[in-house]
């Protein structure tokens, strides 16, 4: 019997790609936008995908709504602040749940276990992402602008075992990354700044986006991705690089695809399989690298979604 997903959020970009990704696999999409009545609907679900944003405002109504019904919650959030009060918030709940199963959040979280092996401390944490391009769609300058606001503004950067602000502009520098040395902006800090530490004790994660996609991002174009295949993927190729450090070892593990977008929905989807086979389970909240083994849950995607580099020492 084919199990049944709800989707608020459906009718956006990265919702479409979920309700597709889910028919894939032979599940059963419930689209649910804004005027959905959640409990209605989650009675017949087996789990939710919430991909409504900003989850600012989303997030605990989904997760209110999920632990009624009794049901797995999953997300794709971006927002780090989102992420944070998640995990302070609902460490009890007596359902699974899963906060940023994206590519800003669960992918760098799974490729930082997967580069640890099987330690879970290190002295830092290397996060680096190559865009070729970055045309955001609408959700994403919205939940932006709505995650400035909370910070008054301010930066995000993981220093000293914990989350910290900064005003100023980020510093522009250069990355050598396995494919060549690039401009990059550092302290460009992400939801995988929030999830990796809630399972790993880490002092410092240093986090750089290629300076291109900054500039693409803070650029005054609202046109958004462009599709350029019958799936709705777009021309866009990232490449994400993760090091984990401890004294004078160091491991990487990396992943390349295409559109940021789309990788997400087999991520979340595929997260959501796992949880409701067994795998991953536990109720309360926790990241989907505390959850998952890593090369097994990121080589499952290899060749569909992202080709998955393992870790080795450099």
């Amino acid at each position: 019997m084919s199990r049944h997903i709800a989707v608020p959020g459906a009718t956006g970009r990265t919702g479409r790609f979920v309700l597709a990704e889910l028919r894939r696999r032979g599940l059963t999409p419930i689209p649910c936008d804004r005027t959905t009545d959640l409990d209605v609907a989650l009675r017949r679900a087996d789990a939710v995908i919430n991909c409504a944003g900003p989850f600012a405002a989303t997030a605990e109504p989904v997760i209110a709504a999920a632990v009624r019904a009794g049901i797995p919650y999953l997300d794709v959030t971006a927002e780090i602040e989102v992420v944070t009060d998640t995990f302070a918030r609902h460490a009890g709940a007596a359902v699974p749940i899963v906060p940023a199963v994206a590519f800003y959040g669960g992918l760098g979280d799974l490729l930082a276990t997967a580069a640890l092996g099987d330690a879970r401390a290190a002295e830092e944490i290397v996060v680096a992402y190559a865009l070729s391009s970055w045309r955001p769609t609408a959700g994403t300058r919205a939940t932006g602008v709505v995650s400035a606001q909370r910070r008054g503004g301010r930066r995000v950067v993981y220093e000293g075992g914990r989350l910290d602000y900064r005003d100023g502009a980020a510093p522009r520098t250069t990355y050598e990354f396995t494919t060549g040395v690039r401009p990059v902006v550092g302290e460009f800090t992400m939801a995988d700044s929030a999830t990796i530490p809630t399972h790993v004790d880490v002092a410092r994660i240093e986090t750089y986006m290629t300076s291109n996609a900054v500039d693409d991002l803070r650029a005054d174009d609202p046109s958004g991705p462009v599709a350029v295949d019958a799936s709705g993927r777009s021309a866009q190729t990232f490449h994400v690089e993760v090091v984990a450090r401890t004294g004078r070892v160091a491991r990487r593990a990396t992943a390349v695809g295409r559109d940021i977008y789309a990788v997400t929905a087999p991520l979340v989807v595929e997260a959501a399989v796992r949880i409701l086979a067994g795998e991953g389970a536990a109720p309360g909240v926790a990241s989907a690298g505390a959850r998952f083994d890593p090369d097994d849950f990121l080589g499952s995607l290899d060749s569909h979604a992202l080709t998955f580099g393992p870790a080795e020492t450099v």
